[in-house]
């Protein structure tokens, strides 16, 4: 059973990458100049909403990534309704044999970049096609979630 507690940290990770990330030190010029939004329309709005919103929706990324990164739960889901006693110890048994494997930051981080590029960036590329937007702006978008994914599965691989 994953540690949720992990979660409620993991889900952190995009609002912290994102005051890094989208500063105007650091990309969030770029990213205004390539999504033509001004500093003040970026000022605007309720942020407290949408960091909540942002956090409430980074929860549900880190659910879906648990099942990317830990391979365990594969096992789980397949035969966790079975609940006769020879699946109950064929899962103990496993567990006790593999069910550390595989359980790193580094395996973790390797399978939230494939994450990122194979999901998330095509996704940032599909959305800024039909917006009309440069690659400048898919790029950067795409490199944030790369990361960002990268840094959760890690953490939620390790950890949860």
């Amino acid at each position: 059973m994953p540690n949720f507690l992990i979660f409620l940290g993991a889900a952190l990770i995009p609002l912290i990458m994102g005051a890094i990330w989208y500063n105007p030190k650091v990309l969030g010029k770029a990213w205004m100049q390539a999504s033509g939004i001004s500093e003040e329309r970026v000022q605007s709005g309720n942020m407290l909403l949408i960091f909540l919103f942002t956090y409430i929706l980074s929860l549900f990324i880190c659910v879906a990534l648990y099942g990317m990164v830990v391979h365990q739960w594969g096992l789980f889901s397949l035969l966790g309704a079975d609940k006769s006693p020879e699946t109950l110890a064929f899962l103990a048994d496993f567990m006790e044999k593999y069910g550390d494997m595989h359980r790193t930051f580094t395996h973790g981080a390797l399978h939230g970049a494939i994450a990122g590029v194979s999901i998330a960036w095509p996704i940032a590329a599909i959305i800024s096609m039909f917006e009309r937007r440069g690659w400048k702006y898919t790029a950067i978008h795409a490199f944030y979630w790369i990361i960002s994914l990268t840094l959760m599965g890690g953490v939620i691989c390790q950890f949860a």
